[in-house]
């Protein structure tokens, strides 16, 4: 019996052991290997994606900015021929507005001419734009004082005497009235500003009011900014075009278009000068039309601007 109990014993011990040493080995052979640390500079690798896209913009060609669509050289030749047969020095700026970016074709567009009363469209436009932002109200009284005055159409001004806003943009806008035109542009803050805001809107070439001088392009540069928007919006349209519509002086750019069409116009003329600057609305039409003279004066330069205003009209709505 005791034989039986010791050689039992001598079993368990030995199972026993085998167990610890198993278990042992097992460490030894199956420790687990040390977890690799990620230090602060490095970093996991980028998902494929992103690694794709982040080598394609490296390599992938800088964005070239949208050219402006060249001049039209058909037009171009049609304005050539009816300027051809005058002896007066002419300036002509068209721009379709249609599409995405304006067009430009021109006919010694940057020559210098005098302004004439082309300054009171860059005064009604600031004046727009002022009263669209809330800085100016059409009810604004200004008053005239004696060094404004000028011929012109209306002669009720007297030294402390003053008008609305309202009142001297429409002699200004429909009359092209001198004094009122004076006491636009003071109120604005004078020659300096209202070169300051021309330029703000594309008028590089010009110094309107004194000396005043002016370009067709600079006339149709200021133009495209009011049409597209770009000087104070609706608001200063629905308020500036009714002032520049259907105005004293029609002979130029209107009388080359049908009465079906909207001309939203300023000219100016003195002496041998006459300018008119134009945007010509229909349905499916929309341009800018700058033209500048010097040597006809009078109807035959009335009548050069109605000839380029026809040719003009005829080629954007054919």
């Amino acid at each position: 019996m005791l034989l039986r109990l010791g050689l039992g014993f001598l079993i368990l011990l030995f199972l026993s052991g085998g167990m610890v040493f198993s278990t042992a080995t097992a460490g030894v052979l199956h420790q687990p290997s040390p977890q690799t640390v990620i230090a602060p500079t490095d970093q996991p690798p980028a998902p494929i994606s992103t690694a794709i896209t982040e080598a394609a913009s490296a390599t992938a060609a800088p964005a070239v900015p949208a050219i402006p669509p060249g001049p039209d050289t058909r037009l171009l030749s049609q304005l050539q021929a009816v300027v051809a047969g005058t002896r007066a020095r002419v300036g002509v700026a068209v721009v379709d507005l249609r599409g995405p970016q304006p067009r430009r074709t021109e006919l010694n567009a940057g020559a210098t001419f005098v302004a004439a009363s082309t300054y009171k469209f860059v005064a009604l436009m600031a004046e727009a734009e002022g009263i669209a932002a809330g800085s100016m109200r059409a009810g604004d009284r200004l008053c005239f004082r004696s060094n404004q005055a000028e011929q012109g159409w209306f002669k009720d001004y007297a030294p402390g005497r003053c008008f609305s806003r309202q009142t001297l943009a429409t002699r200004a806008g429909q009359y092209s009235d001198n004094t009122a035109g004076h006491m636009l542009v003071d109120g604005l803050g004078g020659g300096r500003a209202l070169n300051a805001y021309a330029r703000r809107h594309g008028a590089w070439h010009s110094s309107f009011y004194y000396p005043n001088r002016t370009t067709a392009a600079d006339l149709a540069s200021l133009w495209t900014a009011e049409a597209r928007g770009q000087a104070g919006g609706q608001a200063a349209q629905q308020w500036l075009y009714p002032l520049l519509t259907r105005t004293a002086f029609e002979k130029g750019i209107p009388a080359g278009v049908p009465g079906s069409a909207r001309v939203v116009h300023k000219v100016g003329w003195i002496d041998s000068t006459v300018n008119d600057a134009a945007l010509v609305t229909a349905p499916g039409v929309s341009y800018v039309l700058a033209v500048t003279t010097d040597g006809l004066g009078g109807d035959p330069a009335w009548g050069l601007i109605a000839r380029i205003s026809a040719v003009v009209w005829k080629y954007e709505t054919h």
